[in-house]
């Protein structure tokens, strides 16, 4: 009698398990879950390639300060070697402004292009 209360037991817990996760996977796959599924991975694969980036930047102005230092170019300017401020639009001049293209209509009647050859 044990054992059969036993196997009824474990048979109806197995397919309340089973249900739930039959249940569980079907939520998974509507398109709701599979929309949000979807920009969840969006959103995170955006975070890791701004990561990458940063990095990249990271490792650029380093190896650009490596190769400055390398090269003599960190040191500091000598007085009198500045490089000259840079102009003002103001100081060239007025922009000239191109004149405005006017096409005229050809007029169509008098026009025949077999005369051009």
């Amino acid at each position: 009698m044990f054992r059969r209360t036993f196997w009824f037991t474990a048979g109806a817990a197995a397919g309340v398990w089973a249900t739930a996760k039959v249940n569980r996977k079907l939520k998974q796959l509507t398109p709701e879950s599979l929309a949000a599924q979807a920009a969840n991975k969006a959103v995170e694969t955006g975070h890791r390639l701004k990561d990458f980036a940063l990095d990249v930047r990271a490792g650029m102005l380093q190896r650009e300060a490596e190769l400055d230092e390398a090269l003599g170019l960190a040191a500091p300017v000598e007085p009198g070697r500045e490089l000259p401020e840079p102009r003002r639009r103001t100081a060239l001049g007025p922009a000239a402004r191109p004149a405005p293209h006017s096409f005229s209509k050809m007029p169509t009647s008098s026009y025949n292009r077999n005369e051009d050859h």
